[in-house]
Formats: structure tokens, sequence, C-alpha cells
């Protein structure tokens, strides 16, 4: 049996730890992307004929009263407004009921469905099932 010298030996001992380290390292740095409670609103016309508002203006309005918006992006026919707590949401379709005329529909938006979710842990957006 041949001896091994002591730094491989040593080697050989930290590696199970190092890789535990470097996993446990990972875990910490996804948790945020994991957990994120990112709400939306969204904003519809519910006549016919009737035109969106222009993001511009909701935003201004939005951050006059004091509530900050993460982003804001035309979806189809309505408008999204995305928002980084729920009570930022909630104060928002507050004053967007206020602010807007009367013929918009103004709803919060569910995000909590298993395919944000696992968008939300990808760098690339996939299409499950």
């Amino acid at each position: 049996m041949m001896l091994q010298p002591k730094w491989i030996a040593a080697r050989r001992r930290l590696m199970p730890w190092l890789m535990l380290s470097v996993l446990a390292l990972l875990a910490v740095a996804l948790m945020p992307a994991i957990y994120r409670q990112e709400t939306a609103l969204q904003i519809r016309a519910s006549r016919q004929g009737t035109s969106l508002p222009d993001g511009f203006y909701v935003w201004q309005r939005l951050n006059a009263q004091g509530i900050q918006i993460k982003s804001i992006t035309p979806d189809r026919d309505s408008l999204v407004i995305k928002f980084d707590s729920r009570e930022q949401s909630i104060a928002a379709q507050k004053a967007l009921r206020e602010i807007l005329p009367y013929g918009f529909e103004i709803a919060q938006m569910d995000s909590s469905s298993s395919k944000n979710w696992f968008s939300r842990i990808s760098f690339n957006p996939q299409s499950v099932g």
C-alpha cells in the first residue's frame, strides 16, 4: 500500500465541505428570485372604442401619490403595471379608480401560478406542458 502525501488527504477531507458551502451559497443567492412578492394590476377598457390611458400619464399620477411602480407594459388590449409589494398594488388600484374615468376595469393579476414560479428560477423563460 502506497502512502499519499498529506496535502492529498487534506484535500479529500475538505472537498465535501467545499461543495456543501458552494451549494449553500447558491441556495442563498437564489432565494430572493424564488420568493419574490411581485404583484401586478391590469387595466382594460370595459367598453369598445375606449382607448387605454397613456402609460406615462398613469406613472405620473401614481408617482405623485407616492406609489412606486416597477414597470408599465402594454399587453394585448390592456396595460399591465407591476409593483414590488402587494400594499403598493392595492394603493394603486384605489388611486386608479379615482384617477381614471368610468369605463376601465382595474384588476389584480395573479402571479402565483406554477408557470410564473417556474419562470422565476430560470434565466430563460420556458414553456412547460
